[in-house]
Protein backbone atom coordinates (compact mmCIF):
# COMPACT_ATOMS: atom_id res chain seq x y z
CA UNK A 1 0.00 0.00 0.00
CA UNK A 2 1.16 3.52 -1.22
CA UNK A 3 -0.11 7.06 0.22
CA UNK A 4 0.93 10.46 0.55
CA UNK A 5 0.14 10.36 4.69
CA UNK A 6 -1.04 13.72 6.92
CA UNK A 7 0.34 14.33 10.52
CA UNK A 8 -1.76 12.88 12.72
CA UNK A 9 -2.87 15.17 15.45
CA UNK A 10 -1.58 14.59 18.84
CA UNK A 11 -3.17 11.97 20.82
CA UNK A 12 -2.65 10.63 24.74
CA UNK A 13 -3.33 6.83 23.16
CA UNK A 14 -0.07 7.37 19.99
CA UNK A 15 2.40 8.49 22.98
CA UNK A 16 5.32 5.97 23.58
CA UNK A 17 3.59 2.91 21.20
CA UNK A 18 6.53 3.91 18.87
CA UNK A 19 10.46 3.89 19.47
CA UNK A 20 13.75 5.20 17.20
CA UNK A 21 16.09 2.01 17.27
CA UNK A 22 18.85 3.00 14.83
CA UNK A 23 20.06 6.06 13.13
CA UNK A 24 21.97 6.87 9.89
CA UNK A 25 23.84 10.30 8.29
CA UNK A 26 26.22 10.63 5.48
CA UNK A 27 29.76 12.03 5.93
CA UNK A 28 28.41 15.73 6.16
CA UNK A 29 31.89 16.81 7.20
CA UNK A 30 34.01 15.08 4.77
CA UNK A 31 31.52 15.52 1.47
CA UNK A 32 30.92 19.16 2.10
CA UNK A 33 34.78 19.78 2.49
CA UNK A 34 35.07 17.58 -0.82
CA UNK A 35 32.73 19.45 -2.64
CA UNK A 36 33.82 22.74 -1.71
CA UNK A 37 37.71 21.81 -2.94
CA UNK A 38 36.71 19.92 -5.78
CA UNK A 39 39.70 17.24 -5.60
CA UNK A 40 40.24 15.14 -9.27
CA UNK A 41 37.87 12.34 -9.09
CA UNK A 42 35.68 14.05 -7.01
CA UNK A 43 31.96 13.14 -8.17
CA UNK A 44 28.70 15.24 -6.52
CA UNK A 45 26.31 12.43 -4.75
CA UNK A 46 23.22 11.12 -6.19
CA UNK A 47 19.98 10.79 -4.09
CA UNK A 48 20.31 7.34 -4.17
CA UNK A 49 23.59 7.19 -3.21
CA UNK A 50 22.64 8.82 -0.17
CA UNK A 51 19.70 7.11 0.55
CA UNK A 52 21.54 3.77 0.59
CA UNK A 53 24.72 5.41 2.87
CA UNK A 54 22.25 6.36 5.51
CA UNK A 55 20.01 3.34 5.72
CA UNK A 56 22.94 0.63 5.49
CA UNK A 57 24.02 2.52 8.53
CA UNK A 58 20.92 2.86 10.41
CA UNK A 59 20.11 -0.71 9.54
CA UNK A 60 23.58 -2.04 11.35
CA UNK A 61 22.78 0.77 13.97
CA UNK A 62 19.46 -0.89 15.07
CA UNK A 63 21.02 -4.35 14.47
CA UNK A 64 18.65 -5.51 12.17
CA UNK A 65 18.22 -7.12 8.43
CA UNK A 66 16.14 -5.66 5.70
CA UNK A 67 13.47 -8.70 6.03
CA UNK A 68 13.03 -7.25 9.21
CA UNK A 69 11.80 -3.55 7.54
CA UNK A 70 8.19 -3.66 6.65
CA UNK A 71 8.00 -0.08 6.15
CA UNK A 72 9.20 2.54 4.48
CA UNK A 73 8.65 6.36 4.31
CA UNK A 74 10.61 8.36 2.48
CA UNK A 75 10.93 12.27 2.12
CA UNK A 76 12.13 15.03 -0.13
CA UNK A 77 12.36 18.40 0.56
CA UNK A 78 13.42 19.24 -3.18
CA UNK A 79 11.68 16.22 -4.90
CA UNK A 80 12.91 12.62 -5.00
CA UNK A 81 12.12 9.26 -6.38
CA UNK A 82 8.62 7.51 -4.90
CA UNK A 83 8.54 5.48 -2.28
CA UNK A 84 7.96 2.18 -4.70
CA UNK A 85 11.44 3.08 -6.40
CA UNK A 86 13.47 3.76 -2.97
CA UNK A 87 11.66 0.34 -1.62
CA UNK A 88 13.44 -1.15 -5.08
CA UNK A 89 16.82 0.97 -4.39
CA UNK A 90 17.49 -0.20 -1.25
CA UNK A 91 16.22 -3.45 -1.89
CA UNK A 92 13.19 -3.83 0.44
CA UNK A 93 9.66 -5.32 0.35
CA UNK A 94 7.52 -3.58 2.73
CA UNK A 95 3.68 -3.81 3.09
CA UNK A 96 3.37 -0.43 4.01
CA UNK A 97 5.16 2.47 1.87
CA UNK A 98 4.49 6.18 2.54
CA UNK A 99 5.52 8.95 0.31
CA UNK A 100 5.91 11.71 3.50
CA UNK A 101 6.80 15.35 4.42
CA UNK A 102 10.11 16.40 3.73
CA UNK A 103 10.41 18.73 6.78
CA UNK A 104 10.52 17.26 10.05
CA UNK A 105 8.42 16.91 12.20
CA UNK A 106 5.97 15.81 10.10
CA UNK A 107 6.93 12.60 8.95
CA UNK A 108 7.82 10.79 12.43
CA UNK A 109 4.09 11.14 14.22
CA UNK A 110 2.48 9.65 10.50
CA UNK A 111 5.14 7.04 11.29
CA UNK A 112 3.98 6.40 14.73
CA UNK A 113 0.44 6.60 13.70
CA UNK A 114 0.71 3.91 10.96
CA UNK A 115 2.84 1.50 13.64
CA UNK A 116 -0.04 2.03 16.40
CA UNK A 117 -2.93 0.97 13.97
CA UNK A 118 -1.00 -2.25 12.97
CA UNK A 119 -0.39 -1.16 9.24
CA UNK A 120 3.55 -1.91 9.59
CA UNK A 121 5.74 -2.56 12.42
CA UNK A 122 9.36 -1.72 11.81
CA UNK A 123 9.73 1.29 9.27
CA UNK A 124 13.25 2.92 8.00
CA UNK A 125 12.46 6.64 7.25
CA UNK A 126 14.60 8.03 4.86
CA UNK A 127 15.91 11.67 3.87
CA UNK A 128 17.85 13.16 1.08
CA UNK A 129 19.01 16.50 -0.43
CA UNK A 130 21.27 17.78 -2.52
CA UNK A 131 20.99 21.46 -3.40
CA UNK A 132 24.48 22.35 -3.60
CA UNK A 133 24.71 19.42 -6.20
CA UNK A 134 21.26 21.04 -8.10
CA UNK A 135 22.97 24.40 -7.46
CA UNK A 136 19.81 25.43 -5.86
CA UNK A 137 19.29 29.15 -5.24
CA UNK A 138 17.19 30.28 -2.55
CA UNK A 139 15.86 33.37 -3.37
CA UNK A 140 16.77 36.64 -5.52
CA UNK A 141 16.85 37.27 -8.93
CA UNK A 142 16.70 33.90 -9.51
CA UNK A 143 13.00 33.77 -8.71
CA UNK A 144 10.65 31.58 -10.84
CA UNK A 145 7.29 30.49 -10.06
CA UNK A 146 7.71 26.65 -7.93
CA UNK A 147 11.29 27.71 -6.75
CA UNK A 148 10.40 29.28 -3.26
CA UNK A 149 7.61 28.19 -0.67
CA UNK A 150 4.18 29.77 -1.96
CA UNK A 151 4.23 31.96 1.39
CA UNK A 152 6.78 33.85 -0.10
CA UNK A 153 5.02 34.84 -3.24
CA UNK A 154 3.21 37.47 -2.33
CA UNK A 155 6.59 39.47 -0.95
CA UNK A 156 8.75 38.89 -3.89
CA UNK A 157 8.04 41.93 -5.46
CA UNK A 158 9.04 44.02 -2.67
CA UNK A 159 12.15 41.99 -2.74
CA UNK A 160 11.19 39.67 0.00
CA UNK A 161 11.84 36.21 -2.11
CA UNK A 162 13.86 34.36 0.64
CA UNK A 163 13.69 33.58 4.52
CA UNK A 164 17.05 35.51 4.81
CA UNK A 165 14.61 38.67 4.32
CA UNK A 166 11.99 37.21 7.07
CA UNK A 167 14.42 36.47 9.39
CA UNK A 168 16.21 39.93 9.31
CA UNK A 169 13.03 42.08 9.50
CA UNK A 170 12.37 39.88 12.86
CA UNK A 171 15.40 40.79 14.09
CA UNK A 172 15.22 44.41 13.17
CA UNK A 173 11.62 44.47 14.53
CA UNK A 174 13.30 42.23 17.99
CA UNK A 175 16.27 45.23 17.97
CA UNK A 176 13.82 48.03 18.62
CA UNK A 177 11.64 46.42 21.24
CA UNK A 178 14.49 44.90 23.01
CA UNK A 179 17.48 47.06 22.48
CA UNK A 180 19.56 44.23 21.26
CA UNK A 181 22.59 44.30 19.30
CA UNK A 182 24.50 43.01 16.13
CA UNK A 183 26.95 41.40 18.75
CA UNK A 184 24.41 40.60 21.05
CA UNK A 185 22.92 37.57 18.51
CA UNK A 186 26.04 37.24 17.18
CA UNK A 187 26.63 34.80 20.49
CA UNK A 188 24.61 32.66 19.00
CA UNK A 189 26.50 32.10 15.89
CA UNK A 190 29.82 31.42 18.28
CA UNK A 191 27.78 29.14 20.79
CA UNK A 192 26.49 26.78 18.11
CA UNK A 193 29.74 26.85 16.73
CA UNK A 194 31.22 25.82 19.40
CA UNK A 195 28.92 22.96 20.25
CA UNK A 196 29.99 21.64 16.49
CA UNK A 197 33.45 21.04 17.01
CA UNK A 198 31.90 17.99 19.54
CA UNK A 199 30.32 16.92 16.45
CA UNK A 200 33.15 15.35 14.39
CA UNK A 201 30.46 15.15 11.19
CA UNK A 202 29.64 18.76 11.97
CA UNK A 203 30.33 20.75 8.59
CA UNK A 204 32.02 23.49 10.05
CA UNK A 205 34.55 23.13 13.16
CA UNK A 206 36.94 26.30 13.19
CA UNK A 207 36.39 28.25 15.55
CA UNK A 208 34.41 31.70 15.50
CA UNK A 209 34.68 34.30 16.84
CA UNK A 210 32.45 37.65 17.81
CA UNK A 211 35.01 39.62 15.68
CA UNK A 212 34.91 37.18 13.10
CA UNK A 213 30.77 37.12 13.22
CA UNK A 214 30.93 41.36 12.87
CA UNK A 215 33.20 41.00 10.40
CA UNK A 216 31.41 38.29 8.01
CA UNK A 217 29.43 40.44 4.85
CA UNK A 218 25.77 40.45 5.38
CA UNK A 219 23.29 38.68 4.04
CA UNK A 220 20.38 40.82 4.53
CA UNK A 221 21.27 43.61 6.81
CA UNK A 222 21.04 43.38 10.08
CA UNK A 223 21.83 39.65 9.34
CA UNK A 224 25.49 38.36 8.11
CA UNK A 225 26.62 35.61 6.83
CA UNK A 226 26.95 33.47 10.09
CA UNK A 227 23.09 34.31 11.18
CA UNK A 228 22.00 32.03 8.34
CA UNK A 229 21.99 27.57 7.95
CA UNK A 230 24.03 26.26 5.85
CA UNK A 231 23.40 24.48 2.29
CA UNK A 232 24.58 21.11 1.89
CA UNK A 233 24.19 17.49 0.33
CA UNK A 234 23.33 14.40 2.82
CA UNK A 235 21.02 12.15 4.04
CA UNK A 236 19.47 10.73 6.92
CA UNK A 237 17.50 7.52 8.10
CA UNK A 238 15.20 6.76 11.22
CA UNK A 239 14.52 3.32 12.07
CA UNK A 240 11.37 3.57 13.95
CA UNK A 241 9.51 0.21 15.85
CA UNK A 242 6.66 -0.96 18.04
CA UNK A 243 7.63 -0.16 21.47
CA UNK A 244 7.38 -3.78 22.72
CA UNK A 245 9.81 -4.56 19.96
CA UNK A 246 11.62 -1.99 20.72
CA UNK A 247 13.09 -3.40 24.28
CA UNK A 248 15.10 -6.20 22.32
CA UNK A 249 17.33 -3.66 20.13
CA UNK A 250 20.89 -3.60 21.29
CA UNK A 251 20.27 0.09 22.25
CA UNK A 252 18.37 2.31 24.59
CA UNK A 253 15.24 2.15 22.81
CA UNK A 254 14.15 6.18 22.39
CA UNK A 255 10.32 6.84 22.63
CA UNK A 256 8.23 8.79 20.81
CA UNK A 257 6.64 10.65 23.19
CA UNK A 258 4.04 13.75 22.19
CA UNK A 259 4.03 16.27 19.48
CA UNK A 260 1.99 19.14 18.45
CA UNK A 261 0.92 21.26 15.80
CA UNK A 262 -0.06 25.05 14.77
CA UNK A 263 -0.64 27.05 11.72
CA UNK A 264 -0.65 30.43 10.94
CA UNK A 265 -3.80 31.60 9.11
CA UNK A 266 -4.18 34.97 9.11
CA UNK A 267 -1.96 38.04 9.42
CA UNK A 268 1.30 36.66 8.65
CA UNK A 269 3.64 39.56 9.34
CA UNK A 270 2.03 40.34 12.43
CA UNK A 271 2.49 36.49 14.17
CA UNK A 272 5.86 36.27 12.35
CA UNK A 273 7.45 39.57 13.13
CA UNK A 274 5.88 40.88 16.11
CA UNK A 275 4.58 37.90 17.79
CA UNK A 276 7.82 35.57 16.33
CA UNK A 277 4.89 32.76 16.34
CA UNK A 278 5.37 32.83 20.10
CA UNK A 279 1.42 31.98 20.88
CA UNK A 280 1.48 29.28 18.05
CA UNK A 281 4.59 27.69 19.84
CA UNK A 282 2.87 27.91 23.21
CA UNK A 283 -0.30 26.40 21.69
CA UNK A 284 1.57 23.20 19.91
CA UNK A 285 3.90 23.36 22.94
CA UNK A 286 0.89 22.47 24.97
CA UNK A 287 -0.71 20.08 22.83
CA UNK A 288 2.74 18.21 22.90
CA UNK A 289 3.36 18.36 26.41
CA UNK A 290 -0.10 16.53 27.43
CA UNK A 291 0.29 14.31 24.97
CA UNK A 292 3.94 13.14 26.35
CA UNK A 293 2.11 13.73 30.30
CA UNK A 294 4.95 16.04 30.89
CA UNK A 295 6.09 19.79 31.69
CA UNK A 296 8.70 22.40 30.75
CA UNK A 297 11.04 21.27 33.78
CA UNK A 298 11.12 17.76 32.63
CA UNK A 299 12.95 18.80 29.17
CA UNK A 300 17.32 19.01 29.63
CA UNK A 301 17.68 19.42 26.07
CA UNK A 302 16.34 21.48 23.40
CA UNK A 303 16.71 20.99 19.25
CA UNK A 304 15.46 23.66 17.26
CA UNK A 305 14.84 24.31 13.29
CA UNK A 306 17.92 27.36 13.00
CA UNK A 307 17.37 28.35 10.19
CA UNK A 308 18.79 31.63 11.45
CA UNK A 309 20.33 32.60 14.50
CA UNK A 310 17.49 35.20 15.26
CA UNK A 311 14.68 32.43 14.93
CA UNK A 312 16.30 29.84 17.01
CA UNK A 313 16.26 32.58 20.13
CA UNK A 314 12.40 33.16 18.81
CA UNK A 315 11.66 29.46 19.75
CA UNK A 316 13.59 29.37 22.97
CA UNK A 317 12.07 32.23 24.49
CA UNK A 318 8.59 30.96 22.63
CA UNK A 319 8.54 27.59 24.14
CA UNK A 320 9.18 29.32 27.54
CA UNK A 321 12.79 28.51 27.93
CA UNK A 322 14.01 31.76 28.13
CA UNK A 323 11.83 34.89 28.91
CA UNK A 324 10.90 37.42 26.10
CA UNK A 325 13.67 39.58 25.38
CA UNK A 326 16.27 37.64 27.43
CA UNK A 327 17.23 34.97 24.56
CA UNK A 328 20.32 36.63 24.05
CA UNK A 329 21.27 37.18 27.32
CA UNK A 330 20.51 33.42 27.98
CA UNK A 331 22.99 32.47 25.40
CA UNK A 332 25.61 34.87 26.52
CA UNK A 333 25.77 32.98 30.20
CA UNK A 334 26.78 30.35 28.43
CA UNK A 335 23.23 28.47 29.23
CA UNK A 336 22.86 26.42 25.73
CA UNK A 337 25.61 24.93 25.67
CA UNK A 338 26.61 21.57 27.24
CA UNK A 339 26.01 21.84 30.88
CA UNK A 340 24.15 24.64 30.86
CA UNK A 341 20.67 25.69 32.42
CA UNK A 342 19.01 24.30 28.68
CA UNK A 343 21.44 22.81 26.20
CA UNK A 344 20.53 23.74 22.92
CA UNK A 345 21.46 22.43 19.09
CA UNK A 346 24.59 20.53 20.88
CA UNK A 347 25.55 18.99 17.53
CA UNK A 348 25.69 22.39 15.95
CA UNK A 349 22.32 22.58 14.14
CA UNK A 350 21.91 23.92 11.16
CA UNK A 351 23.68 26.73 11.48
CA UNK A 352 27.17 24.78 11.62
CA UNK A 353 26.10 21.46 11.79
CA UNK A 354 24.53 20.22 8.75
CA UNK A 355 21.17 21.37 6.85
CA UNK A 356 19.08 18.70 7.09
CA UNK A 357 15.38 19.93 7.76
CA UNK A 358 15.44 18.93 10.95
CA UNK A 359 15.93 15.35 10.54
CA UNK A 360 20.04 15.76 11.82
CA UNK A 361 18.08 17.32 15.00
CA UNK A 362 16.30 14.10 15.92
CA UNK A 363 19.32 11.56 15.26
CA UNK A 364 21.27 14.39 17.58
CA UNK A 365 18.48 13.82 20.33
CA UNK A 366 18.15 9.49 19.86
CA UNK A 367 22.15 9.52 20.55
CA UNK A 368 21.52 12.02 23.54
CA UNK A 369 19.15 9.55 25.38
CA UNK A 370 20.57 6.73 24.58
CA UNK A 371 24.01 8.60 26.26
CA UNK A 372 25.85 7.86 23.53
CA UNK A 373 27.03 11.46 22.45
CA UNK A 374 30.44 11.33 23.45
CA UNK A 375 32.14 14.95 24.49
CA UNK A 376 28.60 16.42 23.98
CA UNK A 377 27.07 14.20 26.68
CA UNK A 378 24.01 15.82 28.51
CA UNK A 379 24.39 14.13 32.13
CA UNK A 380 21.18 12.55 33.26
CA UNK A 381 19.42 13.25 30.48
CA UNK A 382 15.01 11.90 30.05
CA UNK A 383 13.59 13.57 27.96
CA UNK A 384 14.43 15.72 24.63
CA UNK A 385 12.37 18.42 22.70
CA UNK A 386 12.60 19.49 19.08
CA UNK A 387 10.68 22.42 17.34
CA UNK A 388 10.10 23.03 13.73
CA UNK A 389 8.45 26.64 13.52
CA UNK A 390 8.50 27.47 9.85
CA UNK A 391 7.21 30.94 8.69
CA UNK A 392 3.75 30.00 8.92
CA UNK A 393 3.60 26.91 10.91
CA UNK A 394 4.67 25.03 14.13
CA UNK A 395 5.82 21.43 15.24
CA UNK A 396 7.33 20.33 17.95
CA UNK A 397 8.12 16.71 18.80
CA UNK A 398 9.14 15.55 22.30
CA UNK A 399 11.17 12.29 23.06
CA UNK A 400 12.00 10.42 25.88
CA UNK A 401 14.47 7.79 26.96
CA UNK A 402 12.79 5.68 29.20
CA UNK A 403 12.82 1.60 29.19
Amino acid sequence: MNARVQMPPPSKDLSRKAAIVGVGETDFHRDFKAARGKAPGYAPPTLDGLLNTAFERALTDAGLRREDIDGLSVSFTYGGPSAETVAGTLGLRPRRLMDNFGIMAGPLPAVCAAIAAGECDTVAMVYAVSPRTQGRVFGGRSYEEGSVPSSYYYYHPWGWSSQAAHWALVFQHYQNVFGASEADLGAVAVQVRENAIRNPNAIMQDPLSIEEYLASRYVVRPLHLFDICLANDGGVCLIVTRADKAKDAPHRPVLVAGWGAAKVKADKLHNLVRERLRPHMQDAGRQAFEMAGLDRPDIGHFEAYDASTIHLVSQLEGFGFAEPGEGLAFCAAGEMAVGGAMPVNVAGGMLSGAYMHGWSHVTEMTRQLRGEAGPRQIQGLGASMFSLAETDQVHPLILTGEA
